[in-house]
């Protein structure tokens, strides 16, 4: 693993690894490694089918690199925040679905960047904070959307208020994780369900991602009229041939 990029990307198969590589600030997100998520989320591998993402050195991320923020102007941290957005909606909308695989610290900037992912495993171990209140900053990276849409607002405001830590078995009832694995297993899982999620047909695994985020901001029958739309579309292609045909033979999909 080369220890000069902010980002390490390895193609394993089907399935694309990123890992955080900062260990020395816990992975922290400045804006080089932004840069380079944003660089790869804009041209995924065509041969990619599940991407997982984990941090180099114990640590998924404690968050934003604050040493960057010590002396901005109002307008630059706008623009910083916007920038944010735009490369966690990236990801939140990829259609190749994102497995986080959390340890250590998953801090501020770091658990927004992991509520952007699709599939999140978090080690028992996990500390999940949102240490914003406590440094006299707000959250800028979807946090206040994105977060309270996992755990509602109200636990949210908790969280930033008193800094209140989460480990990853509490995160897991809470909803900032969907697996909960011992410590040093996170990784393992993460591959595991992105080699499950890879033998998925691509189309649908993309409906899955977009249409269901969608459909979560509808009113009920928009979103029931959206659903039949895709479920219209999803049933008449040819990974659902594929897909009917391998039930009625009894053997396992090989979609294309």
């Amino acid at each position: 693993m080369s220890q000069d990029q902010v980002l390490i990307v390895e193609q394993k198969g089907a399935i694309s690894h990123l890992t955080l590589n900062r260990p020395d600030k816990r992975n922290a997100l400045n804006d080089d490694l932004v840069a380079a998520l944003d660089d790869f989320f804009s041209a995924v591998p065509s041969e990619t089918r599940a991407i997982v993402v984990s941090g180099n050195g114990g640590h998924f991320s404690s968050g934003l690199d604050l040493s960057q923020h010590v002396a901005r102007e109002p307008l630059e941290v706008m623009a910083h925040s916007r920038n944010w957005h735009r490369v966690m909606a990236r990801i939140a909308q990829s259609q190749v679905p994102v497995i986080a695989a959390m340890s250590g610290a998953v801090m501020g900037g770091g658990l927004e960047f992991g509520a952007a992912c699709h599939v999140r495993v978090a080690e028992e171990t996990v500390r999940f904070q949102m240490p914003e209140g406590l440094r006299g900053i707000f959250v800028g990276g979807g946090g206040s959307v994105r977060i309270s849409r996992l755990i509602g607002p109200d636990r949210l405001t908790e969280m930033m208020l008193t800094g209140r830590t989460y480990s990853g078995i509490e995160g897991e009832r809470l909803g900032l994780a969907h697996h909960v694995v011992p410590e040093g297993q996170a990784l393992e899982k993460a591959f595991e369900l992105a080699e499950r999620i890879a033998k998925n047909s691509p189309t649908i695994n993309g409906f899955i991602i977009q249409a269901i985020a969608q459909i979560g901001t509808m009113p009920p029958e928009a979103g029931l009229y959206a659903e039949s739309l895709t479920a219209a579309l999803s049933q008449t292609g040819p990974d659902a041939e594929e897909g009917l045909r391998a039930f009625l033979e009894k053997r396992p999909p090989v979609f294309r």
